[in-house]
């Protein structure tokens, strides 16, 4: 799913809302999780998952194309930890 058909989707299941308004929660959502991200927060949706940040140290890396070695900084990346709820249904539980 994209985001456009997620606001679709909320847009067809929730008629009283106008669709350019459910495209502004929607970015409001993205938003705020990036943000909190950004700042090394954890963003925890229950049921769901939470989205945090890992670091990743320097490290030594190869050229695949050359096999020469690189050098690779050290960068943050985010990470997506599933929920019980959501992991229990992804497994027929």
């Amino acid at each position: 799913m994209i985001r456009s058909e997620l606001i679709q989707k909320i847009a067809d299941e929730n008629p009283h809302l106008i669709h350019r308004d459910v495209e502004k929660i929607v970015s409001a959502i993205f938003n705020e999780i990036t943000e909190a991200l950004a700042r090394g927060d954890r963003v925890e949706l229950r049921g769901f998952g939470a989205f945090s940040v890992k670091k990743r140290d320097a490290r030594i890396g190869r050229n695949p194309r050359t096999g020469e070695s690189v050098e690779v900084e050290e960068k943050h990346v985010p990470f997506f930890k599933t929920g019980k709820l959501l992991r229990d249904r992804l497994n027929g539980n």
